[in-house]
């Protein structure tokens, strides 16, 4: 299953039209991102808050990752404080898949931005986040902070928005996106043989692990018939004619 490397601002010197900070509400919608994640599937490590932006980078380069994703509000020009809006996706140029990840979250926040002829993907050379990690890496800059307009949209959408980008992220993995809802417990019921946990819902997907019959599991979500699931650590995709929940 995919795996993500979560980047919400650290900059809370950054403060937001209205009251709050860059890093409070890029955390803030983080947050909001997880359940849509174990949901979906998608398997997830955050920055450490503590850290900077080298920190981030250097943590998110000591493991493999399918996906860097970096989260910020942005700020306009002194000259021009407060009269800009909209919403910018970066890429790095000397990656396809980076610029493909970019136009897909860009093409799917003009359905929710209140502008969406101001949102753009566009490359970069010198964001770190997006040019020094190993991963694919993308660095949104969702709305203008010191735009009051914009502010005030990001506080009243935080879980559309977190919404929008897993299901961007869905749409780039190839995987389905699954809506939330509170985690259960399910109990593995077969003939005695083992349950096999798939990396999508399909009989011809590949097999992550055998679980045995009995096993107890998390269960995040549905679709089509199959739950996702985790046990043992990892995630994915069984049938759900084999899990009897409660």
């Amino acid at each position: 299953m995919p795996k993500i490397f979560l980047s919400p601002s650290t900059q809370e010197w950054n403060p937001y039209n209205g009251g709050g900070t860059e890093e409070e509400y890029m955390n803030l919608l983080a947050d909001r991102m997880l359940p849509y994640l174990r949901a979906s599937g998608i398997r997830y490590v955050r920055n450490d808050p503590d850290r900077n932006v080298t920190g981030a980078i250097a943590d998110s380069n000591a493991d493999d990752y399918d996906v860097h994703l970096a989260l910020h509000s942005n700020a306009a020009p002194e000259a021009l404080a407060g009269q800009l809006r909209g919403i910018d996706v970066y890429y790095s140029p000397y990656s396809y898949a980076s610029e493909k990840l970019a136009i897909t979250i860009a093409n799917d926040f003009k359905s929710i931005y209140p502008l969406p002829e101001r949102v753009t993907a566009l490359p970069t050379t010198t964001l770190a986040e997006v040019n020094r990690t190993r991963a694919v890496a993308v660095l949104a800059e969702i709305g203008y902070h010191d735009n009051e307009a914009d502010a005030q949209w990001i506080r009243d959408n935080l879980t559309p928005i977190a919404a929008n980008l897993v299901e961007s992220l869905c749409d780039y993995f190839g995987i389905p996106f699954v809506t939330p809802v509170a985690v259960v417990r399910g109990i593995v019921v077969t003939d005695g043989s083992n349950l096999n946990l798939r990396s999508y819902p399909s009989i011809r997907a590949g097999v992550i692990a055998s679980i045995p019959n009995g096993a107890e599991v998390a269960v995040f979500g549905s679709v089509n018939g199959w739950y996702v699931v985790t046990w043992n650590g990892m995630t994915g995709y069984v049938s759900g004619e084999f899990i009897v929940i409660g």
